[in-house]
């Protein structure tokens, strides 16, 4: 509200706003779009709804523009270990320092992640699209295993780790697929970066990181 409300003192025309595929909560419909029910399941999806509403609401009431940019599983260069974060810096960070690569699940629930170059890509395509507002998915639409990207972090790094299984976790989904359509009309967004790609990029810039911090990890 804060922002909402400088925003509007400061006659700016449009906010973009960061949320998240986390206020989907358990998929009914795959690909996702923007009106699959809004479930969130974690405290983190129910903020980014709340925010979402504030937002649409704040703009519709004052006049401004806003888009409300739902990331789904962002990765990229400079995205450091967080226990609580992606799954692929867990991945990563945890295989550079010889841990096991930790499956929650049997590894064949799925994800869709999302360079961060085509993510701000989105953002500055949103912000200079005018007389766009709603709530958009941001996201590759490209559908991974978490086992194949479990083998493909290991692959790519010597020495290999082994991958090992636990319980599933509450909260989690089981499978994710973004429907990028109404992006793509409004503003133009199309991703460029594919995980084939943009994988190696990460473990390349993960690695040098973690020469740099070797107790990054822990």
């Amino acid at each position: 509200m804060n922002v909402l409300e400088a925003a509007r003192h400061a006659g700016v025309r449009k906010v973009v706003a960061s949320s998240s595929a986390g206020i989907y909560g358990e998929l009914k419909t795959l690909p996702i779009a923007e009106n699959h029910p809004l479930e969130p399941l974690t405290p983190y999806g129910a903020s980014k709804l709340c925010m979402e509403k504030q937002c649409l609401a704040y703009a519709h009431v004052h006049g401004l523009e806003a888009v409300c940019l739902r990331y789904f599983n962002v990765y990229g260069p400079r995205q450091r270990f967080d226990a609580y974060g992606n799954v692929i810096p867990i991945f990563v960070f945890n295989a550079l320092a010889g841990k096991p690569i930790v499956i929650f699940g049997d590894g064949r629930q799925t994800r869709d992640f999302v360079n961060v170059a085509d993510v701000v890509q989105a953002n500055i395509k949103a912000s200079l699209a005018v007389g766009v507002s709603g709530a958009f998915n941001i996201a590759s639409a490209t559908q991974t295993r978490i086992i194949d990207l479990a083998e493909q972090v290991r692959n790519g790094i010597s020495g290999g780790v082994a991958i090992e299984f636990g319980d599933v976790r509450a909260g989690d989904v089981e499978h994710s697929l973004a429907d990028i359509s109404s992006a793509a009309q409004a503003f133009g967004y199309v991703p460029q970066v594919g995980l084939r790609d943009g994988l190696p990029e990460y473990l390349a810039w993960a690695t040098t990181e973690q020469s740099r911090r070797p107790n990054a990890a822990n």
